[in-house]
C-alpha cells in the first residue's frame, strides 16, 4: 500500500515519510532502514563530529539517504559539510539557523535542500536560500525546537508557499507517530512527515533500551521544553530554541535554575554526572530526548514495520470517515 504525493515523487519513495537527523540517534543504520523500508532515510549530522559521521555513513553503505546539521553549529565547523557533499547524499537538512551561506554549496553538489522551520520568519528565510522542501517543526517534536505547534505552523506555510513558492514542498514535524499524524499531515497541506520519536524507538536507533522503555512507558505530559539540557554541556544553542525532552530526577532539580548549573560550583560535577548518565543509560540523570509523541507509542519495533504500520492506517484514515462509535483502545 503506498501514498503518492508531490513528496514521493520528488524523492523518488514510496511512502510520504522521511525519518529525522536526530543528532547520536539517527545513524547509518536506521536511515538505511528507513529508505529500504520506502521511506527516506536521514542521518543525523549533529554539531558535526567527522569521525562519528564518517562512521554511520559507512554503516549506511550504499542506500540512498540523506545528511542533516544543526545549521549554527555547522557554520563552526564548515568543513563537515563538504566532507558529506563528497559523500553524494540525496539531500542536506538545515535546521536551526540561516540556510542561506550553505545552499550554493548543496546545489552545486545536485542535492536537495531540505530546511526545518519553526516560524514563519524561517519559513521565508528557507524560500529565499532555494529550498526544495520546507519541514515545519511544531513544538511538540521532540529535541530542539521553538513554541509554534504542528496544527497551525503547516497549514500557515501551506498557504504561505502556495502564493510565495509553489514548487517547493511542505513536510510536516512535531507529534506525527503513527497514521492519524501522517493523514493529518496531508489534509493541513503537507506532502508528507517528518517522523522522530517514533523512528528513536526503533530497533536499529542509536538509543539506550532504557530510555526506550521509559519512553514506552511514559505518556505525552511526561515531557518538557528545557535549556537545562544544553546549559549542562555547554551548548551555546540561540535563546529562540529549547529542547524537549523526559520529565527526570536531573530536569527537575535545575530547571528554572539554569544559572546556578552554569555556575562554577556546580557545572563541572554536573556535566560529569550527566556524561555519565548517558553512558549508562541511565534515565534519572541525564537528556532523554524523546517528544509528546511519547504517549503513542507502545513498544519498540524494526523501522520497516513502523513505516508499514504509518502507511496502512493512514490509507485507512483518508479512505472512509471517522466512525461515531465509541473510541478502541490503542496498543
Amino acid at each position: 500500500m503506498a501514498l503518492t504525493t508531490r513528496l514521493t515523487q520528488r524523492l523518488g519513495i514510496e511512502h510520504p515519510i522521511i525519518s529525522a537527523p536526530m543528532a547520536f540517534a539517527a545513524g547509518g543504520k536506521l536511515a538505511a532502514a528507513v529508505t529500504a523500508a520506502g521511506g527516506f532515510g536521514v542521518i543525523g549530522g549533529g554539531y558535526g563530529e567527522p569521525d562519528w559521521l564518517e562512521r554511520e555513513f559507512a554503516t549506511a553503505g550504499s542506500a540512498r539517504v540523506g545528511c542533516g546539521f544543526i545549521t549554527w553549529s555547522l557554520a563552526r565547523h564548515p568543513t563537515v559539510l563538504d566532507a558529506v557533499l563528497a559523500r553524494a547524499p540525496a539531500a542536506i537538512m538545515l535546521s536551526f539557523g540561516d540556510p542561506g551561506p550553505f545552499a550554493p554549496a548543496v546545489k552545486a553538489a545536485n542535492a536537495l535542500l531540505i530546511c526545518q522551520v519553526q516560524t514563519m520568519k524561517h519559513a521565508r528565510e528557507a524560500v529565499v536560500a532555494g529550498a526544495d522542501i520546507v519541514v515545519a517543526q511544531g513544538a511538540e517534536a521532540g529535541g530542539h525546537g521553538a513554541l509554534r505547534a504542528t496544527f497551525t505552523l503547516v497549514p500557515e506555510i501551506a498557504d504561505y508557499l502556495a502564493k510565495a513558492a509553489p514548487q517547493t514542498l511542505l513536510v510536516a514535524a512535531g507529534g506525527v507517530a503513527d497514521g492519524r499524524g501522517l493523514a493529518a499531515a496531508l489534509m493541513l497541506g503537507a506532502d508528507g512527515v517528518l517522523v522522530g520519536s517514533r523512528f528513536w524507538a526503533s530497533k536499529e536507533a542509536i538509543v539506550p533500551e532504557s530510555f526506550q522503555q521509559a519512553a514506552v512507558a511514559a505518556d505525552g505530559d511526561a515531557t518538557i521544553r528545557t535549556s537545562v539540557v544544553d546549559v549542562v554541556r555547554k551548548k551555546a544553542w540561540p535563546a529562540e530554541f529549547t529542547a524537549r525532552v523526559m520529565k527526570n530526577r536531573f530536569v527537575t532539580e535545575w530547571h528554572g535554575h539554569e544559572v546556578a548549573l552554569a555556575s562554577a560550583e556546580n557545572a563541572a560535577r554536573e556535566l560529569d554526572r550527566y556524561a555519565r548518565a548517558w553512558q549508562a543509560g541511565d534515565i534519572d540523570n541525564t537528556g532523554v530526548f524523546v517528544g509528546e509523541a511519547a504517549g503513542l507509542i507502545h513498544d519498540v519495533r524494526p523501522a520497516a514495520d513502523i513505516i508499514r504500520g504509518i502507511v496502512a492506517e493512514a490509507a485507512r484514515t483518508l479512505a472512509q470517515r471517522p466512525a461515531l462509535s465509541p473510541r478502541q483502545p490503542r496498543g
